[in-house]
């Protein structure tokens, strides 16, 4: 039987993030499902994205529970609570037991990682932090015409609820131009915490808006 992919999105929460992963994976029959979650809500934090990840997951049949970016902390700890087949991560900020989401930049050293690729990239590390860090290979077509959602600092604010990474299949993706978690980055971290390797994917580190075709064939391959 195949699986129902549960999408989560990174900051900001909306679900429309995915919509074109998701017509990838319907015109490929994988039933599908955008979680949307309340980013710009103060009053919702890790916690109650958990509960909302969890409850999709537990709704459908044969779950995959996908988290791109900070997405990462909710999937991994919905995927710990109800049974799903496979955790997918995308170029995902993976938790440690305990940590914040706040504590994991400075405890993996992103900021420094990003500096470095920045210089090795020729570009200027301390420029202001815009577009180019996210939408620099996003087709202009390929973006929803809506307003983008703020995320508030609650969701950095509560520690991972697991007390160890859950017994469940898990695969980590990372876009090989990514400029916030460059792919290096993202292979040490995948390798310290998880003992994973990384699956490099096309694009930078919104690939489900700049490479969703190539994305949406990496997600399926074992199915």
């Amino acid at each position: 039987m195949s699986p129902t992919f549960v999408l989560v999105p990174g900051a900001g929460g909306m679900a429309s993030y995915w919509h074109l992963v998701q017509q990838e994976l319907t015109d490929r029959g994988f039933a599908n499902l955008a979680v949307d979650l309340p980013g710009d809500d103060p009053n919702a934090g890790l916690p109650e994205y958990v509960e909302l990840v969890a409850q999709a997951a537990s709704d459908v049949d044969d779950a995959v529970i996908v988290g791109q970016s900070i997405g990462g902390f909710s999937a991994s700890w919905a995927a710990g609570l109800v049974p799903v087949r496979q955790l997918i991560l995308l170029n995902a900020m993976i938790p440690n037991p305990g940590e914040t989401a706040g504590e994991w930049w400075s405890n993996t050293g992103s900021a420094e990682a990003k500096r470095a690729y920045d210089l090795e990239q020729g570009r200027d590390p301390d420029a202001p932090f815009d577009d180019e860090v996210f939408l620099h290979d996003v087709p202009a077509e390929n973006l929803k015409d809506e307003e983008e959602r703020d995320e508030t600092e609650t969701i950095f604010a509560t520690p991972w609820g697991l007390t160890a990474w859950p017994h469940v299949q898990t695969r980590v993706l990372a876009g090989v131009d990514d400029r916030l978690f460059p792919f290096v980055f993202q292979q040490r971290v995948a390798r310290e915490r998880l003992g994973l390797e990384v699956e490099g994917v096309p694009g930078g580190h919104l690939p489900a808006l700049s490479r969703p075709t190539e994305l949406t064939e990496a997600l399926v391959r074992e199915f």
